[in-house]
């Protein structure tokens, strides 16, 4: 384990009531708890994402902090937060990092594995939602 590390986990979540599939247009929001696992006091200083859609469409979002806060993270404390996007398909994935610097100076990248945004198949717009037996 490295001495400096923050760990993601991801919860990626359709918003069907504010999606409009007949324009092509779907919303998704996503929840991230950051944990520092690592030994030394961090701080998350940036954010970079990377979102494709099912057409191959790529947007990147880099800014300072998550929903308006830097947190510092001492070892073992987690930051919660939700935030969201939208496709203009019912598929599609993110994957990105965060930047951090920990309280000795040392800076490091924190990476965020791909996760998969599906809109339900029954608000796809497809008319058929699918149930298995």
């Amino acid at each position: 384990m490295s001495k400096y590390q923050f760990t993601c986990e991801v919860e990626p979540q359709y918003l069907s009531e504010q999606s409009t599939p007949d324009e092509d247009l779907y919303a998704f929001a996503y929840t991230i708890t950051i944990t520092n696992t690592g030994d030394v006091t961090a701080q998350l200083i940036s954010r970079h994402w990377i979102i494709d859609d099912a057409h191959g469409h790529t947007e990147e979002v880099k800014g300072l902090g998550v929903v308006g806060h830097q947190p510092l993270l001492r070892p073992g404390e987690s930051f919660q937060y939700t935030s969201g996007t939208r496709l203009k398909t019912p598929k599609g994935s993110m994957r990105g990092s965060f930047f951090c610097v920990a309280e000795d100076g040392e800076r490091f990248e924190s990476p965020v594995d791909g996760f998969t945004l599906i809109a339900d198949a029954s608000d796809a717009g497809d008319g058929a939602g699918r149930v298995l037996h």
